[in-house]
């Protein structure tokens, strides 16, 4: 088989119909799995993909994993990756819709780049506007800015800027230093030499993490513009309060930071913890809606 494609499934039921439905309409040529995770859903995900698609489930073609608890993004891609039976593996979120045959194109490109150890393609927000979904390394000036919250006003200080990438080219192919976690296109004989998602990350920062080791191991990740893939974004994480999002945050870039940086670094970025928990438990006070990074 050459690809297998797996999503996380948290109650957004009818997106990851929308989502089924366009890979079946569109994907040809190649020789494909679906394998959707579904981390305890209470919106009967899981019911409805047994009714829905029984003769996808019945032919192999759609595999679904049950977890009786939220296993977390992490623990359930590598649960995943370990059904998966493709030589490439797609981990891409269930609020995404293709709008034409991406996958053949991108498994195209990785045959043509065996340097290539990651790549995504160009996102699209629902409107069709671009999403950006590439970044730099991350750096303590520019996370003790976010920590802060100053990069919703002040993106263009040169760290976060550069952070952020805010003057990358999106019609351009490029090397990058990571990629979002919502579309990761790479090889299942790399994730399994890393031993797949690390999972000390239980939400957020995990993507942070493979793309480090990935191009520890010398392999490159490439940013592609050959296709695009709506990304109706964050539906699942957006049922979470402010707060808890932004401990789930924290407690990401910590252990991303005492994997990767100095000690004095991860003391800093402890120092900082309570004010940017102060400023999360303020803005769901205030019942304030938080733009993600890729929106700033």
């Amino acid at each position: 088989m050459k690809l297998s494609i797996i999503t996380v499934n948290w109650n957004v039921c009818d997106l990851l119909s929308k989502l089924l439905d366009s890979i079946s309409y569109f994907t040809a040529g190649i020789d494909y799995e679906v394998i959707v995770v579904d981390n305890d859903s209470k919106d009967g995900s899981a019911e409805h993909l047994k009714s829905r698609y029984a003769d996808r489930i019945e032919s192999g073609k759609l595999k679904i994993i049950e977890n009786k608890y939220n296993a977390g993004f992490a623990k359930a891609n590598n649960q995943g990756l370990h059904a998966a039976k493709g030589e490439y593996v797609l981990f891409m979120n269930p609020d995404m819709e293709l709008l034409e045959n991406s996958f053949p194109m991108l498994v195209d490109f990785m045959d043509g780049h065996e340097h290539c150890g990651i790549c995504t393609c160009k996102l699209l927000y629902k409107d069709k506007q671009l999403q950006p979904n590439v970044k730099g390394s991350p750096t303590l000036c520019s996370q003790i800015l976010i920590l802060l919250k100053s990069h919703h006003f002040l993106s263009d200080i040169t760290c976060l800027k550069k952070y952020l990438m805010k003057d990358f080219n999106y019609e351009k192919q490029a090397d990058v230093d990571q990629v979002m976690g919502a579309f990761v296109f790479t090889r299942k004989n790399l994730m399994d030499s890393i031993s797949g998602w690390d999972e000390d990350y239980w939400l957020m920062w995990e993507d942070v993490e493979l793309c480090a080791k990935v191009k520890n191991l010398g392999y490159d990740i490439i940013y592609s513009p050959a296709t695009a893939v709506i990304h109706y974004e964050s539906k699942s994480f957006e049922q979470v309060p402010s707060l808890k999002k932004q401990k789930r945050f924290n407690r990401g870039m910590l252990i991303y930071f005492k994997k990767h940086q100095p000690f004095i670094k991860y003391f800093i970025l402890i120092l900082f913890q309570p004010i940017s928990f102060l400023l999360a438990a303020i803005t769901q006070l205030l019942k304030i809606k938080q733009r993600p990074q890729s929106r700033i």
